[in-house]
């Protein structure tokens, strides 16, 4: 058939050619990965994006985030902090069981993510099952840690002496880049436990689970603002998060020493605390503990007078 033969009446072009078995050829539509800010899911400020590829296989487009898009995040953040530092303990930790509850009834989306990635099915089954868990974990410690770490204090003075901890405030967490979903519950999970809140830069290499985890918080009980999740490189935005003055705490969660370096001298400037975590196995109970939670709280002590 000749080329005139095959054009449309209108002179648009032909329709796609029919395979043997009778099934249209077509191009697969690539799902493109959002933030996740504020309770809501925009896409980068900038417009930018970057492949995420499999084995010369486009898997999906993931957005970019700008300084922009993390001053943003740590706005809402900010804005969030005051109502959940606020909530009791209890209910913070039934809102985090509640993103268990959630998770656990998309346990296959999350696992063919992992598998879109690049993980066995087995391996990313086991790793959904063990995010799971580890949401229960950290729920179940929200309203017990102060009994462990907070204290009534000896003193020769004529006063009751106690201290009690308070969560830091807004903090700023560059998750693992090869735990891709458990590592980065791990690191968010016992900071909002203990009533901060917190911006989250996702792996670079890993980020679906990550943005898919947005829509799972956003479908929970845990308020917008709360988590903010962004995707990006971390050789843009590390210092970034480091250095902004509305941060309290910073978590960075590789072995990089030099992108470690920068983010310890860049958050010098207004004297938030670093928080280090490196060569941590997050696949192991021993990546699990109450002393996450205290790593970003800060201890207060109260002197009452008695006996006046």
């Amino acid at each position: 058939m000749s080329a005139r033969a095959r054009k449309r009446p209108n002179g648009a072009p032909a329709a796609p050619k029919v395979r043997t078995n009778g099934v249209r050829a077509r191009v697969p539509v690539a799902k493109t990965y959002k933030l996740y800010v504020d309770g809501k899911f925009p896409r980068s400020e900038s417009g930018r994006y970057y492949p995420l590829e499999r084995d010369g296989r486009l898997v999906a487009n993931v957005c970019r985030a700008s300084r922009k898009d993390f001053r943003d995040a740590v706005v809402a953040a900010r804005n969030a902090f005051a109502t959940w530092s606020q909530a009791s303990p209890y209910l913070r930790g039934q809102m985090l069981y509640r993103a268990a509850e959630m998770l656990e009834g998309r346990h296959e989306q999350f696992t063919a993510e992992l598998v879109l990635q690049g993980g066995t099915r087995s391996r990313a089954a086991a790793e959904v099952t063990a995010t799971i868990d580890r949401l229960v974990y950290y729920a179940g410690w929200a309203d017990k840690y102060q009994q462990v770490f907070s204290s009534v204090n000896p003193v020769a003075t004529a006063h009751f002496n106690f201290s009690v901890l308070e969560p830091t405030g807004v903090v700023a967490i560059i998750a693992p880049e090869a735990s891709g979903l458990l590592g980065l519950v791990s690191n968010f999970a016992p900071a909002v436990a203990g009533g901060n809140t917190c911006v989250v830069l996702a792996s670079k290499t890993l980020p679906l689970a990550a943005v898919s985890l947005g829509e799972v918080l956003q479908a929970s009980d845990i308020p917008a603002g709360v988590v903010n999740m962004l995707t990006g490189w971390r050789e843009e935005l590390a210092e970034q998060f480091a250095s902004h003055m509305d941060v309290n705490a910073v978590v960075y969660c590789d072995e990089d020493a030099d992108t470690a370096r920068r983010v310890q001298l860049a958050a010098a400037d207004n004297i938030k605390r670093v928080v280090l975590r490196a060569g941590l196995d997050w696949n192991t109970d021993e990546s699990q503990s109450p002393y996450l939670i205290r790593d970003t709280q800060e201890t207060k002590t109260t002197w009452h007078p008695i006996g006046a």
